[in-house]
């Protein structure tokens, strides 16, 4: 597996922003999205087994564990490295691409599948068979950077959404987050809004945070 890097910070969103968490980021992901921020691990990195970074997780203490990327799934050994986290609680980001339909999570386990906009360029990639295999406390989350994107998500959402906690987000510095908001009240969309509150308390292009 190869490894991007490894930390300890808060979670800056989703359902345990706040939380304090172990980041393993691991380095390749198969799309190049337009508003990609950690571009870094596109090629950067070192291997490791799944053993190694369990061992460097345990080092941290916390129980709390996020997966992600570049695009996590393509590793090779991440069946195993889940089995051998099956006592923490874990959220795999994976960038919607992926079929996921092999993965029988444990209970403590989730995905926070992130639906790429068209403004990513990369949203004609994206697995909507996904939508059958995802639970009740899976993520999906829907990155907005225009109203083209909000009404795209919402087409998504009305054709394949099943289960799982719908979250947007807006792209960090192209749009006023007000919009989104009013869109969403005026529509009356049932859908949890965030901020990704790392890039307020840091320099977004600051790593290992």
């Amino acid at each position: 597996m190869r490894v991007n890097e490894i930390f300890v910070s808060i979670q800056g969103e989703g359902t345990s922003t706040g939380y304090p968490t172990i980041f393993v980021r691991f380095t390749g992901c198969n799309l190049r999205c337009s508003y990609c921020d950690t571009t870094y691990s596109y090629d950067e990195g070192i291997e490791m087994t799944a053993e190694d970074i369990y061992s460097k997780v345990k080092e941290y203490k916390y129980k709390r564990v996020c997966i992600t990327g570049g695009e996590p799934l393509l590793q090779e050994e991440i069946h195993k490295l889940l089995f051998l986290l099956k006592e923490y609680e874990v959220n795999i980001e994976t960038n919607g691409s992926i079929d996921i339909s092999e993965f029988d999570l444990c209970d403590r386990h989730r995905f926070t599948m992130d639906m790429k906009t068209p403004s990513s360029f990369e949203c004609m990639k994206m697995k909507l068979d996904n939508f059958k295999y995802l639970r009740r406390i899976d993520e999906i989350k829907f990155v907005i950077g225009s109203r083209e994107d909000y009404e795209w998500a919402k087409k998504i959402i009305g054709n394949c959404y099943q289960r799982g906690i719908i979250i947007y987000s807006s792209v960090f510095t192209k749009i006023d987050p007000r919009e989104i908001i009013g869109w969403i009240l005026e529509d009356r969309l049932d859908v949890r809004f965030q901020l990704q509150i790392h890039k307020f308390i840091w320099s977004p292009e600051e790593k290992g945070v």
